[in-house]
């Protein structure tokens, strides 16, 4: 397997800088998400791996080898995109063969590795079929075959299940994540679908404005978002804003219109600065002698409920609770543990 590295790698098209100098590593057998609004970069990186677009600057190394300078062809790298692009006037072996054809592969080759490639994404009893009869389900499936069957080095996919509808992305997704942990490759992911994100990758590089603002596991960036922009784009999130008035041994104190808050202070706070208290929904819960709120909207979501509350100063946040089922406009009093708020520098 394969290891990628960024080093300084930057794109600007005129005066529009597309992707600010990157340095990403990813490890072989890793399955990176770069996950970020429209615009973040994420594409124009994914574009200059694949070796579609010239870099401004910098470098991509695979198992540190400079392959910067290398058309497409020599990368031996398989792309799927979001569109699929698959041939409308071939069937799905056609499809899933050509890129084998392309290399001149003798024809009993191409035909076996066609076979496990269809039988590997269950397809088996599709390969005669026109690929415009196909759903876009099996659409999906045929392009990630087509990508696999060469064999790539590195798998490169821009947001591929953008199409599907909600209940296939999502088996989609577990079924992409099934093959990587059954057979794992290096693999760079582009979505804005944080969910998508969660369920599939081993990392998240979460991006905007052309730069990687941080990386890490799912969980790491959960608990521990760098800023108010990360944490508003993972998850769902009560951001209290107010300013830092002291930190110490690793905590920090947040004044603002609703109190003051404690909490755990991420790395780039001082005191004085702009900042926010991070509150997960789910750590919102109802306790006797705490914040007054009055419930302003119940969400019904199956196992769960999602309560809006209002706090005595206007402010607004959500609750996520199993059994917290209080009805609108009722009064409640609601509190959270120090040790599941994180204090956040605001976004720059």
């Amino acid at each position: 397997m394969t290891g990628v590295v960024f080093e300084g790698l930057w794109k600007s098209f005129g005066a529009v800088e597309a992707l600010r100098p990157v340095d990403l590593a990813i490890a072989s057998g890793e399955f990176v998400s770069l996950l970020g609004p429209s615009g973040s970069g994420k594409t124009t990186l994914l574009n200059l791996c694949a070796g579609y677009v010239e870099p401004s600057g910098g470098r991509i190394l695979i198992d540190g080898r400079d392959i910067t300078g290398l058309p497409p062809r020599r990368r031996n790298m398989g792309m799927v995109f979001q569109s699929y692009a698959l041939f409308p006037h071939m069937d799905v072996a056609g499809n899933v063969a050509y890129g084998l054809q392309v290399r001149g592969l003798a024809r009993e080759e191409i035909r076996r590795r066609v076979a496990a490639s269809l039988a590997q994404l269950q397809l088996e009893g599709l390969a005669r079929r026109p690929v415009r009869a196909l759903s876009g389900g099996q659409q999906q499936r045929v392009a990630l075959a087509r990508a696999l069957v060469i064999e790539p080095d590195i798998l490169l996919m821009d947001e591929p299940l953008g199409a599907l509808d909600r209940q296939l992305r999502r088996d989609v997704q577990l079924e992409i994540r099934r093959m990587h942990v059954a057979r794992p490759r290096t693999t760079l992911y582009v979505t804005h679908d944080q969910e998508e994100a969660l369920v599939m990758s081993d990392r998240i590089a979460v991006m905007r404005a052309g730069r990687v603002v941080q990386i890490g596991t799912a969980q790491a960036l959960y608990a521990e978002p760098a800023d108010t922009f990360v944490a508003r784009f993972l998850g769902e999130s009560n951001l209290l804003p107010g300013r830092v008035t002291a930190i110490e041994a690793g905590r920090a104190v947040l004044a603002g219109s609703a109190g003051p808050i404690v909490g755990r202070a991420a790395p780039g706070l001082a005191v004085g600065a702009a900042a926010a208290a991070l509150i997960r929904p789910e750590h919102v819960h109802e306790r006797t002698g705490g914040l007054a709120a009055r419930v302003v909207e119940r969400v019904f979501l199956g196992e769960i409920t999602a309560l809006r509350l209002a706090l005595g100063d206007g402010t607004t946040l959500w609750s996520r609770r199993l059994g917290f089922v209080s009805p609108p406009a009722e009064e409640v009093e609601i509190s959270w543990n120090d040790g599941d708020v994180v204090i956040l520098p605001e976004a720059i």
